[in-house]
């Protein structure tokens, strides 16, 4: 049977960035939510868990956006792949190789690990209307081991796409007369149907990669997520990514570092970034220092000082005042901004 997630009318929809993620705050990961108001305001999500999968029908008359950034993910570092199925309207996605769409009859793939922005559109009937699969990136990739590219979408004219498409609906749409043990065998059984469909498309995998670049890339990818950790190790990250140590050592060594200098490298080019940027102004020195991993203040400032040859707050004030001379004179806006 189908639960609801949600549903938004114009009385409650202003409340949906904190009630999209259901009771538990857990159903989806990690975003931020808005509807757009108008003259009618109708989105429903209901949900069909089926082991460790969910299947979800999204449908909606007014435009919806969605964006999952790196503050998102390192927050809740959820990992999901995500099945798109356009039935009414399209889906904008934006991600870090650029932007895809999916009208009525394509699909489209995101994964909740990457940073991407989703803007779902009506149609001429102000209807917009989506099936997605939600699958654990570690099983999906029991299904397709090679990586899909984030954002990829294509039509459904293939015979693979159909297929599966529709074995998901119907497991979807069941109202108990298959038992859990054969509704996780349809949706198997779809996903290899899928995939197979996937193997046989343009532009839809990564360029094969050695297995020591794919370690890296994890190694990458893990590190980015946890940056703000004050106590990330090489241990930690050996661990998580499922390789030794010493291994640890040997992939950042091809690449001409250790661990200690891509952290320390990585923690001050993001807080040059921060200090460099308008949002930077509005937060201490010493907040810059733990929200990037720092234990100490003093010991930001001294890494900063010794790489960039002047302290943070120099830095940051050079920033201002280049910035103030570089600004007319006849008009002045203020505003606030937060770190995303």
């Amino acid at each position: 049977m189908t639960e609801q997630l949600f549903a938004f009318d114009e009385r409650n929809y202003h409340e949906c960035q904190t009630t999209f993620r259901g009771e538990n705050n857990q159903e989806y990961y990690l975003g931020d939510y808005t509807i757009d108001g108008g003259s009618t305001v109708d989105v429903r999500a209901d949900k069909k868990a089926v082991g460790a999968y969910s299947i979800i029908r999204l449908q909606s008359k007014s435009r919806l956006l969605f964006r999952r950034n790196w503050s998102h993910i390192r927050e809740d570092a959820t990992d999901v792949t995500v099945l798109w199925f356009v039935k009414r309207g399209s889906m904008v996605i934006s991600h870090q190789c650029g932007t895809s769409v999916a009208s009525a009859g394509h699909f489209g793939i995101i994964r909740s690990i990457f940073p991407f922005s989703i803007e779902c559109r009506t149609d001429d009937q102000s209807m917009h209307e989506v099936l997605h699969v939600v699958i654990p990136s570690h099983i999906f990739r029991r299904f397709i081991p090679d990586e899909v590219n984030i954002g990829f979408c294509t039509s459904m004219e293939r015979r693979e796409f159909q297929i599966a498409e529709r074995m998901f609906t119907d497991v979807f749409e069941d109202t108990g007369d298959l038992t859990n043990r054969v509704e996780q065998a349809l949706v198997d059984t779809a996903l290899y149907v899928f995939t197979d469909g996937i193997k046989h498309c343009d532009n839809s995998m990564h360029e094969r990669q050695s297995l020591s670049q794919k370690r890296r890339q994890d190694v990458l990818r893990y590190v980015e997520i946890h940056l703000a950790d004050p106590k990330l190790n090489a241990e930690m990250v050996a661990q998580a990514c499922g390789i030794s140590r010493r291994y640890l050592s040997h992939l950042l060594r091809q690449n001409g570092t250790s661990f200690p200098n891509l952290i320390w490298d990585w923690r001050l080019k993001t807080a040059h970034e921060w200090l460099s940027s308008e949002v930077g102004n509005n937060i201490s020195i010493a907040e810059v220092a733990f929200r990037i991993g720092f234990k100490s203040p003093a010991h930001f400032s001294r890494l900063f000082k010794r790489v960039y040859k002047m302290s943070p707050r120099e830095y940051r004030a050079t920033k201002i005042i280049k910035k103030a001379h570089s600004e007319p004179k006849d008009f002045y806006v203020s505003g606030s901004t937060s770190i995303q």
